[in-house]
Protein backbone atom coordinates (compact mmCIF):
# COMPACT_ATOMS: atom_id res chain seq x y z
CA UNK A 1 0.00 0.00 0.00
CA UNK A 2 0.80 3.69 -0.78
CA UNK A 3 -0.46 6.44 0.87
CA UNK A 4 0.02 8.61 -2.45
CA UNK A 5 -2.72 8.14 -4.77
CA UNK A 6 -0.96 9.92 -7.90
CA UNK A 7 1.55 13.13 -8.19
CA UNK A 8 1.36 15.64 -10.90
CA UNK A 9 4.64 17.63 -10.68
CA UNK A 10 5.37 18.36 -7.33
CA UNK A 11 1.93 18.10 -6.35
CA UNK A 12 1.34 14.70 -4.37
CA UNK A 13 -2.50 13.74 -3.98
CA UNK A 14 -2.99 10.96 -1.10
CA UNK A 15 -5.22 8.35 -1.28
CA UNK A 16 -6.44 9.94 2.32
CA UNK A 17 -7.49 13.22 0.57
CA UNK A 18 -9.21 10.92 -2.40
CA UNK A 19 -11.13 8.95 0.03
CA UNK A 20 -12.51 12.21 2.06
CA UNK A 21 -13.96 13.44 -1.47
CA UNK A 22 -15.82 9.83 -2.34
CA UNK A 23 -16.65 10.17 1.64
CA UNK A 24 -18.40 13.73 0.64
CA UNK A 25 -19.91 12.69 -2.51
CA UNK A 26 -21.51 9.38 -0.81
CA UNK A 27 -22.96 11.48 2.22
CA UNK A 28 -24.30 13.75 -0.28
CA UNK A 29 -26.13 11.29 -2.22
CA UNK A 30 -27.71 9.40 0.80
CA UNK A 31 -28.80 12.23 2.13
CA UNK A 32 -30.39 13.59 -0.92
CA UNK A 33 -32.02 10.09 -0.45
CA UNK A 34 -33.65 10.86 2.83
CA UNK A 35 -33.85 14.47 2.69
CA UNK A 36 -38.01 14.35 2.82
CA UNK A 37 -37.29 13.13 6.96
CA UNK A 38 -36.51 16.83 7.08
CA UNK A 39 -38.10 19.09 4.83
CA UNK A 40 -35.29 19.77 2.95
CA UNK A 41 -34.56 20.63 -1.28
CA UNK A 42 -31.48 19.11 -2.79
CA UNK A 43 -29.61 22.56 -2.06
CA UNK A 44 -30.58 22.64 1.32
CA UNK A 45 -28.69 19.14 1.44
CA UNK A 46 -25.43 20.69 0.28
CA UNK A 47 -25.35 23.72 2.08
CA UNK A 48 -25.64 21.50 5.29
CA UNK A 49 -23.12 18.92 4.88
CA UNK A 50 -20.72 21.58 3.30
CA UNK A 51 -20.95 23.55 6.65
CA UNK A 52 -21.26 20.65 9.16
CA UNK A 53 -18.56 18.62 6.93
CA UNK A 54 -15.59 21.70 7.41
CA UNK A 55 -16.91 22.97 10.77
CA UNK A 56 -16.50 18.51 12.05
CA UNK A 57 -13.07 18.84 9.98
CA UNK A 58 -12.28 21.41 11.61
CA UNK A 59 -13.42 19.86 15.28
CA UNK A 60 -11.12 16.68 14.62
CA UNK A 61 -7.97 18.22 13.72
CA UNK A 62 -8.06 20.78 16.67
CA UNK A 63 -8.52 17.51 18.94
CA UNK A 64 -6.02 16.04 17.48
CA UNK A 65 -3.53 18.45 17.52
CA UNK A 66 -3.98 19.20 21.39
CA UNK A 67 -3.98 15.31 21.80
CA UNK A 68 -0.66 15.10 20.07
CA UNK A 69 0.96 18.46 19.57
CA UNK A 70 4.48 17.06 20.11
CA UNK A 71 4.05 16.11 16.61
CA UNK A 72 3.64 19.44 15.45
CA UNK A 73 6.07 21.70 18.03
CA UNK A 74 8.83 21.94 15.55
CA UNK A 75 6.70 22.39 12.18
CA UNK A 76 3.27 24.13 12.77
CA UNK A 77 2.37 24.62 8.91
CA UNK A 78 1.81 20.59 9.08
CA UNK A 79 -0.99 21.57 11.51
CA UNK A 80 -2.80 22.50 8.64
CA UNK A 81 -2.06 19.46 6.29
CA UNK A 82 -5.23 17.60 7.07
CA UNK A 83 -4.71 15.72 3.89
CA UNK A 84 -1.68 14.08 5.77
CA UNK A 85 -4.47 12.39 8.42
CA UNK A 86 -4.89 13.44 11.91
CA UNK A 87 -8.04 13.69 12.93
CA UNK A 88 -10.33 12.35 16.29
CA UNK A 89 -12.97 11.43 15.33
CA UNK A 90 -15.01 12.84 18.39
CA UNK A 91 -13.63 15.96 17.87
CA UNK A 92 -16.09 16.21 14.75
CA UNK A 93 -18.73 16.86 17.29
CA UNK A 94 -18.10 20.54 16.69
CA UNK A 95 -20.39 20.39 13.75
CA UNK A 96 -23.32 20.03 16.05
CA UNK A 97 -23.44 23.98 17.39
CA UNK A 98 -22.94 24.87 13.51
CA UNK A 99 -25.58 22.97 12.43
CA UNK A 100 -27.91 24.18 15.31
CA UNK A 101 -27.15 27.74 13.90
CA UNK A 102 -27.91 26.91 10.46
CA UNK A 103 -31.07 25.07 10.98
CA UNK A 104 -32.12 28.47 12.89
CA UNK A 105 -31.42 30.11 9.90
CA UNK A 106 -33.00 28.00 7.37
CA UNK A 107 -35.89 27.23 10.16
CA UNK A 108 -35.43 23.79 9.99
CA UNK A 109 -36.13 21.18 12.79
CA UNK A 110 -32.48 21.18 14.03
CA UNK A 111 -33.75 17.31 15.80
CA UNK A 112 -34.61 15.80 11.91
CA UNK A 113 -31.11 17.57 10.65
CA UNK A 114 -29.34 15.38 13.45
CA UNK A 115 -30.64 12.50 11.60
CA UNK A 116 -29.77 13.16 8.78
CA UNK A 117 -26.51 14.15 9.80
CA UNK A 118 -25.70 10.83 11.01
CA UNK A 119 -26.30 9.11 8.48
CA UNK A 120 -24.06 11.32 6.37
CA UNK A 121 -21.65 10.74 8.97
CA UNK A 122 -21.52 7.08 9.39
CA UNK A 123 -20.81 6.80 5.47
CA UNK A 124 -18.48 9.31 5.17
CA UNK A 125 -16.48 7.29 8.06
CA UNK A 126 -16.78 4.04 6.18
CA UNK A 127 -14.67 5.73 3.12
CA UNK A 128 -12.74 8.04 5.86
CA UNK A 129 -11.74 4.55 7.61
CA UNK A 130 -10.05 3.55 4.06
CA UNK A 131 -7.91 6.34 3.58
CA UNK A 132 -7.18 5.85 7.23
CA UNK A 133 -5.66 2.49 5.94
CA UNK A 134 -4.26 3.08 2.91
CA UNK A 135 -2.92 6.22 4.93
CA UNK A 136 -0.87 4.23 7.55
CA UNK A 137 -2.93 6.12 10.51
CA UNK A 138 -5.60 4.71 13.03
CA UNK A 139 -3.65 1.59 12.58
CA UNK A 140 -4.59 -1.70 14.97
CA UNK A 141 -2.08 -3.81 17.51
CA UNK A 142 0.74 -6.22 16.46
CA UNK A 143 -0.88 -9.96 16.08
CA UNK A 144 0.24 -12.98 14.81
CA UNK A 145 -3.37 -14.42 13.45
CA UNK A 146 -4.13 -14.35 10.16
CA UNK A 147 -6.00 -11.23 9.75
CA UNK A 148 -2.46 -8.81 10.15
CA UNK A 149 -1.54 -6.40 7.47
CA UNK A 150 2.23 -5.41 7.14
CA UNK A 151 2.77 -1.68 6.24
CA UNK A 152 5.53 -0.86 4.14
CA UNK A 153 8.47 0.27 6.17
CA UNK A 154 8.47 3.65 4.25
CA UNK A 155 5.04 4.11 5.50
CA UNK A 156 5.51 5.48 9.03
CA UNK A 157 8.27 5.04 11.64
CA UNK A 158 5.74 3.22 13.55
CA UNK A 159 6.26 0.04 11.40
CA UNK A 160 9.88 0.02 11.03
CA UNK A 161 9.47 -3.19 12.96
CA UNK A 162 7.58 -4.79 9.95
CA UNK A 163 5.25 -6.84 12.09
CA UNK A 164 1.92 -7.72 11.38
CA UNK A 165 -0.97 -5.40 12.79
CA UNK A 166 -5.04 -6.01 12.90
CA UNK A 167 -6.37 -3.63 10.02
CA UNK A 168 -8.80 -2.66 12.25
CA UNK A 169 -9.07 0.77 9.78
CA UNK A 170 -11.28 -1.58 7.79
CA UNK A 171 -13.06 -3.40 10.44
CA UNK A 172 -14.60 0.39 11.43
CA UNK A 173 -15.62 0.77 7.65
CA UNK A 174 -17.12 -2.80 7.84
CA UNK A 175 -18.87 -1.72 11.16
CA UNK A 176 -19.97 1.58 10.10
CA UNK A 177 -21.76 0.15 6.71
CA UNK A 178 -23.96 -1.90 9.04
CA UNK A 179 -25.28 0.56 10.94
CA UNK A 180 -25.82 2.88 7.84
CA UNK A 181 -28.35 -0.12 6.69
CA UNK A 182 -29.82 -0.08 10.15
CA UNK A 183 -29.93 3.70 10.84
CA UNK A 184 -31.78 3.58 7.22
CA UNK A 185 -34.33 1.21 8.40
CA UNK A 186 -35.31 3.61 11.44
CA UNK A 187 -35.31 7.54 9.43
CA UNK A 188 -37.79 5.37 7.23
CA UNK A 189 -40.15 5.03 10.31
CA UNK A 190 -40.19 8.81 10.37
CA UNK A 191 -39.57 9.37 13.74
CA UNK A 192 -37.48 12.49 14.53
CA UNK A 193 -34.48 11.77 16.87
CA UNK A 194 -34.53 7.99 16.62
CA UNK A 195 -32.58 8.14 14.18
CA UNK A 196 -29.25 9.97 15.58
CA UNK A 197 -30.25 8.49 18.54
CA UNK A 198 -29.49 4.99 17.71
CA UNK A 199 -26.19 6.08 16.07
CA UNK A 200 -24.98 6.92 19.09
CA UNK A 201 -25.82 3.65 20.94
CA UNK A 202 -24.34 1.91 17.73
CA UNK A 203 -21.44 3.52 17.40
CA UNK A 204 -20.76 4.31 20.99
CA UNK A 205 -20.55 0.37 21.50
CA UNK A 206 -18.52 -0.33 18.71
CA UNK A 207 -15.68 2.29 19.42
CA UNK A 208 -15.70 1.28 22.57
CA UNK A 209 -14.48 -2.40 21.45
CA UNK A 210 -12.70 -1.36 18.72
CA UNK A 211 -10.25 0.58 20.99
CA UNK A 212 -9.28 -2.60 22.59
CA UNK A 213 -7.54 -3.42 19.36
CA UNK A 214 -5.91 0.03 18.45
CA UNK A 215 -2.43 0.31 18.36
CA UNK A 216 -2.16 4.32 18.63
CA UNK A 217 -4.31 5.19 21.64
CA UNK A 218 -2.87 6.22 24.74
CA UNK A 219 -4.89 4.39 27.88
CA UNK A 220 -5.62 7.01 30.56
CA UNK A 221 -5.15 5.83 34.17
CA UNK A 222 -4.13 2.13 32.75
CA UNK A 223 -7.79 2.01 31.73
CA UNK A 224 -9.56 3.88 28.92
CA UNK A 225 -8.83 6.10 26.33
CA UNK A 226 -10.38 8.86 25.42
CA UNK A 227 -12.39 7.38 23.14
CA UNK A 228 -13.78 4.60 24.88
CA UNK A 229 -14.67 7.37 27.70
CA UNK A 230 -16.71 9.16 25.18
CA UNK A 231 -18.48 6.23 24.52
CA UNK A 232 -18.95 5.65 27.95
CA UNK A 233 -21.23 8.70 28.18
CA UNK A 234 -22.72 8.38 24.64
CA UNK A 235 -24.06 5.17 24.77
CA UNK A 236 -26.76 5.54 27.57
CA UNK A 237 -27.18 8.99 26.90
CA UNK A 238 -28.18 7.88 23.32
CA UNK A 239 -30.27 4.93 24.72
CA UNK A 240 -32.12 7.72 27.15
CA UNK A 241 -32.68 10.04 23.48
CA UNK A 242 -33.87 7.01 21.86
CA UNK A 243 -36.63 6.47 24.63
CA UNK A 244 -37.52 9.72 24.69
CA UNK A 245 -38.01 10.46 21.05
CA UNK A 246 -40.03 6.99 20.63
CA UNK A 247 -42.05 6.69 23.41
CA UNK A 248 -42.02 10.48 25.18
CA UNK A 249 -41.19 13.18 22.73
CA UNK A 250 -44.37 15.16 20.94
CA UNK A 251 -43.99 15.31 17.08
CA UNK A 252 -42.61 19.39 16.23
CA UNK A 253 -45.19 20.42 13.62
Amino acid sequence: MNPIAFQIGALQVRWYGVMAALGFLAATWIVNRCRKHADLTSDQVSSMLLVTIISGVIGARIFYVVQFFDEYRDNLWEIVRIDHGGLVFYGGFLAIPVLWIWSKVQKRDFIRLLDLAAIALVLGHAFGRVGCFLNGCCYGKVTHSALGVIYPKTTAPEFQDGLARYPIQLFETAENLVVLFILLAIVKKGKRGTTVAAYFVLYGILRFINEFFRGDNYHYFGLFTIAQLIGIVLVPTGALLYWYFDHGAREKN
